[in-house]
């Protein structure tokens, strides 16, 4: 079984811990209902230590997109699907990954920067600028096998880095359309969503769905 979140790193300074504490919090709360006294609180740090680390709760926004990525980009940088020899497996085996890691209620499976964004996107430019990084970072990770499956299989129109914003937008998409669900059925209609993008990508590189 695929925990909803392998790529978490050990916390073990005051730093950590707020950030983490974020990740938890923005995920269940939005970043508009989390406080900093919540964000002491779960981190089980003062108030002075947030203010060491952080000037602002903007900074922890920003600081929290950037933990996000790096931790998120590192998991799925180590999977093993970039080991698979045919580009379209490896696309293929990205989009299986994410569907195998949604399970439970939304905020043990939607993005950080996802929700970040769709909240602080005109009141923080700061933010929003993390978040784009952060997203962007996932798209631009798929470019290369993406480009090389649209070259081997003389798909005009597009390039890699269209498809890799597609996939993103879907994913994201279905973050969003999850959170509108009650829990029960949230992971479901996620899955749902990332399953019509496979399907998508196997009938674009000339893949039969019924031989994967």
């Amino acid at each position: 079984m695929i925990p909803n979140r392998p790529f978490r790193p050990p916390a073990v300074t005051a730093k950590d811990k707020l950030l983490e504490a974020a990740v938890k919090l923005i995920r269940s709360n939005g970043f508009a209902g989390t406080s900093v006294d919540q964000l002491c609180a779960e981190a089980g740090v003062t108030k002075g230590a947030f203010f060491h680390h952080f000037a602002s709760k903007e900074a922890l926004g920003v600081a929290a997109a950037e933990y996000w990525s790096a931790s998120t980009g590192g998991f799925f940088a180590e999977a093993p699907f970039h080991a698979l020899p045919d580009p379209v497996d490896r696309v293929l085996g990205y989009i299986d990954l994410r569907i195998a890691l949604i399970g439970g209620p939304p905020e043990a499976f939607s993005c950080v920067a996802g929700t970040m964004v769709q909240e602080a996107f005109r009141s923080s430019a700061a933010i929003r600028v993390a978040a784009e990084a952060s997203i962007m970072a996932n798209a631009r990770a798929l470019e290369a096998d993406l480009d090389a499956a649209v070259a081997q299989f003389g798909v005009l129109g597009t390039t890699g880095a269209s498809l890799a914003r597609h996939v993103q937008a879907v994913i994201q998409g279905a973050f969003v359309l999850a959170k509108t669900q009650p829990e029960e059925a949230a992971a479901d209609l996620a899955r749902e969503q990332l399953a019509h993008l496979r399907r998508y990508f196997a009938m674009l590189f000339g893949r039969d769905a019924g031989e994967e």
